[in-house]
């Protein structure tokens, strides 16, 4: 019940920020051990050789180019994913059902993958809703890294549009356990370069059901 009181809490908290600000920063969404399983899934699915170089544009535009995107991700599919995968997905579907019934988007489906950062690379500036796809609402980022400081990099930088046309600049340091939300047609972001590996679990909720597995 006390676990159930701090997940609506949170919910509550997550849902008010995308409202007022378009973007919202969950600390502590899931506990050590919940981050100490996903990295060991994570570890798994780089033993066996799962992931591959991430690249950018959807289906005929796709293309990969290591100085604007250097991230390697592992797609997850839901009817396979391992028992702590699970329990992720199972949280962000509570979630997405919350944010339905608070902030009335009509997600209907999710996409996750994991992601891994090599120590310098990056993903320049851009937004997360494809020009010829609009079906991404809200872009979703769990961070897995333990014991990270301000000194690694790494960070996630939000821009945030004001109203005299400026922006302002947002960091987020990819602590273990902290849940980086925002919509995904507003918001352009990029991530800088890390000294560090950098983990996440990263992924979009939708408003309309997937039509194929993931690749």
């Amino acid at each position: 019940m006390e676990e159930l009181e701090e997940h609506l809490q949170q919910f509550e908290l997550l849902a008010d920020k995308l409202s007022e600000d378009g973007y919202a920063i969950i600390d502590n969404f899931i506990s050590k051990q919940q981050i100490r399983d996903l990295l060991a899934v994570l570890n798994h699915h780089q033993e066996q050789g799962t992931f591959k170089k991430a690249g950018i544009g959807a289906s005929d535009q796709y293309q990969v180019d290591k100085q604007v995107r250097g991230d390697y991700i592992r797609w997850i599919e839901p009817s396979q994913a391992l028992p702590p995968t699970r329990v992720f997905l199972n949280r962000m579907d509570e979630l997405m059902r919350y944010i339905n019934r608070t902030c009335y988007l009509g997600l209907k489906d999710y996409e996750f993958h994991f992601t891994v950062y090599p120590p310098g690379t990056v993903y320049k500036r851009h937004i997360d809703q494809f020009q010829t796809n609009d079906h991404r609402q809200l872009s979703c980022i769990l961070y897995l890294n333990e014991d990270w400081l301000p000194e690694h990099g790494g960070n996630l930088r939000l821009y945030l549009p004001k109203v005299d046309g400026s922006e302002e600049e947002i960091d987020v340091l990819p602590v273990a356990g902290r849940l980086a939300c925002f919509r995904s047609n507003l918001l352009p972001h990029e991530v800088l370069p890390a000294t560090r590996h950098r983990y996440s679990l990263t992924g979009w909720l939708k408003d309309q059901l997937n039509e194929l597995p993931f690749l």
